[in-house]
Formats: C-alpha cells, sequence, structure tokens
C-alpha cells in the first residue's frame, strides 16, 4: 500500500514538473522570423514621386493578403512603411513588442505605423482575407 502510494505520488509529481515545463516553454516561445502560409496579391499601386516630394522613388500599393490556418507573419518593422488594413475574411492575432495581443476580425480595420513591430499568426480554422494599402521603401 506504502509503494502504491509512493509510485502514485511520484506520478502526480512528475506530471505537474512537466506540466509547467511545457507551459513555461509555451511562455517564452520566440516570435517566427520567417512568414508561412502567406501569400500576397498586388491589386493597385501609384508612383509617389510626382505626387508628394517628401515620398519621392516611393509607391502607394494596395493588395490583398491571405494567411492560411496556422500561417504565421514573422516578426518585422513597420519603420518607413506604414499601412492600414481592412479584414475581409478571418481573423488574425497580432503579437506586437511591449503591448498586448490584438486580435483582428472580418470587418474591423488595423493601422501600422513607425512605431509597429509586431508578428502575427492564423489561430483560426478559415483562411484570414484583408485589404492591405502600404507605402513599402521599394515600389
Amino acid at each position: 500500500m506504502l509503494r502504491t502510494r509512493k509510485l502514485g505520488m511520484s506520478l502526480v509529481v512528475s506530471s505537474l514538473a512537466l506540466g509547467f515545463a511545457a507551459g513555461l516553454a509555451v511562455g517564452q516561445m520566440k516570435p517566427p522570423a520567417e512568414n508561412k502560409g502567406l501569400g500576397a496579391e498586388a491589386l493597385r499601386s501609384l508612383e509617389l514621386t510626382e505626387e508628394i516630394d517628401s515620398v519621392k522613388g516611393r509607391a502607394l500599393r494596395m493588395r490583398k493578403i491571405t494567411l492560411a490556418p496556422g500561417g504565421v507573419i514573422g516578426l518585422h518593422s513597420h519603420k518607413d512603411r506604414p499601412a492600414v488594413s481592412y479584414f475581409l475574411q478571418g481573423e488574425v492575432t497580432y503579437h506586437p513588442q511591449g503591448r498586448p495581443d490584438v486580435v483582428v476580425r472580418t470587418g474591423e480595420g488595423f493601422a501600422e505605423g513607425k512605431a509597429t513591430t509586431h508578428w502575427a499568426e492564423n489561430r483560426g480554422g478559415v483562411p484570414a482575407v484583408w485589404i492591405a494599402v502600404d507605402i513599402p521603401t521599394t515600389p
């Protein structure tokens, strides 16, 4: 009886330790550096050189972005590349550095300025699709 009790207690302690270690590993997950399941379709572009002097050599572009279920957008910055987006389908969880996570859903918008450094993921079961308009550093 004592041996069975010790074995049971050992199993409980081992399970708790394993659960704690797994939770710690998930809580310390590093942001991905690479994209996975991401597609972008160029819709329109407007060269800004003749439009606004301060953005010479830059374009205003609009793309349709698709992020597959389980897909991720690697850690990146929007310094010198402001963007606004409008979600058509699904949802994306954004993980901004130093701020709480943000979930953006169908019918909602999202703005990314020079202070934005983040990564994102599609935790849902359907592709997330949105229209993104930005001013990239290279057209």
